[in-house]
């Protein structure tokens, strides 16, 4: 992929919390890359350290060893909202708020007004058949529901980077199958990259590279022979 843009990249990036004996090494130092466009699934057992890396990647926590950089982005003050987007492996939606006032908020906050984030909020609810909720709270759906309700808040700002840590964990295989290809078919609308960790294999055969985590170590960094046949 010569020429293509890096958006993001771990230079000996790695994470230990804790100090001293009670201290836990959640990331080893770790050199890895996304480029645009690239679908990257991250796989490994629970504890291998593949929160903690899409964690690095998202600018949502510091290495205690290494860098991450975002060449084709910008500094960490300008990944969010808009050009990166995490999906986390719970509901994170604000009680308070609508489903379709939680899908617009980071709209509004990125500069929108109230009524192009509203419209924009209703089309990314309505890719993800969610139309119906939009005017519902989140103690009003299913633990399922509103973690698309938040797969669609993350694409509703067509962001260049998603980043997903089990974002089916909670769903059913048909529903599950229906968040990644949202999640697919936005990223190749946006020309995005999307970074997926996942236990499960049918989501992970969906990716066209594999990263395989084990120990807090990236062993491997190759593309899925199951993504590969799923192409064809």
């Amino acid at each position: 992929m010569s020429g293509t843009a890096t958006l993001a990249r771990c230079l000996g990036a790695a994470r230990t919390f804790g100090r001293g004996a009670g201290a836990t090494v959640a990331l080893q130092p770790t050199d890895c890359e996304v480029l645009a466009g690239e679908h990257i699934a991250v796989v490994g057992p629970s504890g291998s350290g593949k929160s903690t890396l899409l964690h690095l990647l998202a600018g949502l926590d510091d290495p205690t060893l290494g860098a991450v950089e975002w060449p084709a982005i910008g500094t960490r003050d300008e990944l969010r909202p808009g050009p990166v987007a995490m999906i986390f492996q719970g509901p994170s939606l604000m009680p308070p708020l609508t489903c379709e006032q939680n899908v617009a908020l980071p709209l509004v906050l990125a500069g929108s007004t109230d009524r192009e984030a509203r419209e924009r909020a209703g089309e990314s609810l309505a890719r993800l058949d969610l139309a119906a909720l939009a005017d519902k709270l989140p103690e009003e759906i299913s633990g399922g529901q509103a973690q698309r309700v938040a797969v669609a808040r993350a694409l509703a700002g067509t962001p260049r980077l998603i980043l997903a840590d089990e974002p089916t964990g909670q769903l059913d295989h048909v529903n599950g199958a229906a968040v990644v290809d949202a999640l697919l078919a936005a990223a190749d609308h946006a020309g995005a990259a999307v970074v997926i960790s996942t236990h499960d294999p049918a989501v992970a055969a969906r990716l066209a590279v594999r990263w395989e985590m084990h120990s807090g170590r990236l062993t491997t960094s190759a593309a899925s022979e199951e993504a590969t046949a799923w192409s064809r």
